[in-house]
């Protein structure tokens, strides 16, 4: 007998990477070579201070044991210092920040923490598919809102305020902007706080892309001194190439951040004491760290663009972030039929759109997350499928 599912997964599909990640694995195991630049796994190794860090603590007999569920010390400071430092916003290391095992979870952690069966969520459209998939698991209720080219990918707050929002309790956004590349704003943001404030709802930014060929690094928490109406998520997977160390943070109001570690505590044990340390190591790194890190993606990045040349999409060169987004020609129908075909045809998988939403159907995304050899390979392959 197979025990059927909690109603809940009915919502929700496989995530899309997931998928596609198995099939390429299998057109490799019949001998295709594929050239995959759909995901933003980091490939550049992170700090060498934070690695020697983890090596060091992880080798002492009295640190392999439970951890506090808000982190240690030394990385709260850490990260408090960070925010300081970049993007000049003062956050209490005692109650103001909480350390997270990677910044997706956070987004769990977060809803599950403020969200009630039947609450509205404000959601992006295009926008990170997790914000959708955890609304649906925990019984919340998705109320899209759209980012358009023509706006420059911006909420259209205006129109927002024409719908009902009786019910709206959590809005995501996500600036520097997955998946369009679109840089925040001060501006943007007290737009966002007065709008949140005037609604009683609260906005989370999701804000892991600040450092990636961009250096006007800033925090929507500037814009709410007081933390009434926003939190906002952060992460060391981009910045400092520790996708798979699962480091990330909230920051916000002591009373958000007290609730959201209620849920945590009830998740997870704690994180290694040795990658908080050496999170705190890598932290530490000075502007320099981020410039020779974005001196690698700007070479990157130009062969990206070749590529968007080739396939005749158009794309906005102030884009900032690990990817390019670009709008395809009318010689294709979508995104995703113009990524099946070069999937077929030069066996490079690069991210349809469409998965971010329906506002991304005729767009596609490249990661700069593969090295020049491995991008100059793709762009060669693309140039002999694509006919000028």
């Amino acid at each position: 007998m197979i025990v059927e599912p909690a109603q809940r997964t009915h919502g929700v599909s496989e995530y899309y990477f997931s998928a596609k990640l198995r099939q390429i694995a299998m057109m490799r195991s019949s001998g295709i070579d594929v050239i995959n630049l759909g995901i933003g796994s980091p490939d550049l190794p992170p700090p060498e201070e934070a690695v020697n860090k983890l090596a060091a603590e992880a080798e002492k007999p009295d640190v392999h044991g439970y951890q506090s569920y808000n982190g240690i010390p030394e990385l709260r400071k850490a990260m408090a210092g960070w925010y300081m430092k970049y993007f000049g916003v003062k956050l209490d290391p005692d109650n103001e920040i909480l350390p997270l095992i990677g910044s997706k979870e956070g987004i769990m952690h977060i809803s599950m923490a403020f969200i009630n069966p039947g609450d509205e969520v404000l959601v992006p459209d295009p926008g990170y598919p997790s914000y959708s998939s955890v609304t649906k698991l925990i019984g919340g209720k998705i109320k899209t809102y759209d980012l358009i080219e023509k706006n420059n990918w911006m909420p259209d707050l205006k129109l927002l305020e024409e719908s009902d929002l009786s019910r709206v309790k959590l809005m995501w956004v996500n600036y520097p902007n997955m998946p369009t590349g679109i840089p925040g704003s001060i501006v943007l943001f007290e737009k966002l706080v007065t709008f949140a404030y005037k609604h009683h709802i609260l906005v989370c930014n999701d804000n892991p892309y600040s450092f990636i060929l961009n250096r006007d690094y800033v925090s929507i928490l500037t814009a709410d001194s007081k933390r009434e109406s926003v939190i906002e998520l952060n992460s060391l997977s981009k910045s400092h190439n520790m996708a798979g160390w699962r480091i990330g943070m909230v920051a916000g109001h002591r009373d958000y951040i007290n609730n959201i570690l209620k849920v945590k505590s009830n998740m997870d044990s704690g994180m290694f004491k040795p990658l908080q340390l050496a999170a705190a190591e890598a932290l530490g790194k000075d502007e320099a760290w981020y410039e020779k890190l974005n001196k690698i993606y700007r070479q990157r990045r130009k062969i990206a663009e070749e590529i968007m040349q080739i396939l005749k999409c158009d794309y906005d060169d102030k884009q900032t972030g690990l990817f390019l987004w670009g709008r395809i020609n009318n010689n294709f129908t979508s995104g995703e039929e113009l990524s099946e075909y070069l999937l077929d045809n030069a066996h490079v998988f690069i991210t349809p759109g469409f998965i971010f939403g329906k506002n991304g159907e005729k767009y596609i995304r490249i990661s700069l997350c593969s090295n020049e050899e491995v991008l100059e390979k793709a762009r060669k392959r693309i140039s002999n499928v694509i006919k000028n």
